[in-house]
C-alpha cells in the first residue's frame, strides 16, 4: 500500500522510513507542504484535520500523525501545544530547556510525563482509522543526549537505562517510542486487512 505522510517534519518522515517494512506499506513525503490550522481540542482531532486536507489535496491514502509530551506539573502549557511551547520562534533545543527550567521546583509525580502519538490513517471518506502509542516517563533536570529531537534530550523513559534520556537510547527509542507503539498498531491493522 502506497501512503503519503502528511508532515514537513524531515525527522519524522525519517523516523517512519526507519519504522515501516517496504514491503506491507510504503511511506511517502507529501510532495508539498499544506498549511493546517491544527485548532482542534485533542491529538486525535489535529491528527483528522490534517489526514483530511492532504486527502482532499492528493486523493490517495494518507497517513497523519499529531504528538506531544505532557507533563503532569504542566497540564495546561504543552499536550497539543506542544510545538509551541513557550511562543513562536524559539528552537527544539530552547523549548526543551525552557521545560527544564520551568521544571526545576517539581519533584516526585510532577515530574512524571510521557509522549503521545495519534496516526490517523485516512483511505477515502468511508475509512478513517486511528492508532495510538505512548511512552512514559519523566522529566531529567539536564539537557542530555546528540541522537534525539524535540523533547528527547529532556524526557528519561520509564524501562530505560535509569537516568539516561531518550536522546541518549536510539536503539530503545527504535523499539519503545510512542510513535513506534503506534506504528506498529497501524503495520498490525494493515497486515491484517491484507490477508482478508
Amino acid at each position: 500500500m502506497d501512503i503519503i505522510l502528511a508532515t514537513s517534519n524531515t525527522h519524522k518522515a525519517e523516523e517512519f522510513a526507519k519504522l515501516c517494512p517496504v514491503k506491507l506499506i510504503n511511506i511517502c513525503a507529501a510532495s508539498e507542504k499544506l498549511e493546517v490550522v491544527e485548532d482542534g481540542a485533542s491529538f486525535l482531532e489535529n491528527s483528522f484535520k490534517k489526514a483530511k486536507a492532504y486527502f482532499d489535496r492528493y486523493q490517495k491514502p494518507i497517513l497523519s500523525d499529531d504528538s506531544g509530551l505532557c507533563v503532569a506539573g504542566l497540564p495546561d502549557q504543552l499536550g497539543i501545544e506542544s510545538a509551541r511551547f513557550g511562543g513562536v520562534g524559539l528552537s527544539d533545543e530552547n523549548r526543551a530547556r525552557l521545560l527544564i527550567t520551568k521544571s526545576l521546583e517539581f519533584s516526585g509525580e510532577q515530574r512524571s510525563a510521557y509522549f503521545i502519538c495519534v496516526l490517523c490513517l485516512y483511505l477515502s471518506e468511508d475509512e478513517i482509522f486511528f492508532f495510538e502509542g505512548r511512552l512514559e516517563g519523566a522529566i531529567a533536570t539536564e539537557y542530555k543526549g546528540e541522537q534525539g529531537f524535540g523533547y528527547d534530550p529532556v524526557f528519561i523513559p520509564t524501562n530505560g537505562e535509569q537516568q539516561d534520556t531518550l536522546a541518549m537510547l536510539p536503539e530503545f527509542k527504535q523499539e519503545h517510542s510512542h510513535r513506534s507503539k503506534a506504528v506498529k498498531a497501524l503495520l498490525s491493522f494493515v497486515g491484517e486487512r491484507d490477508c482478508q
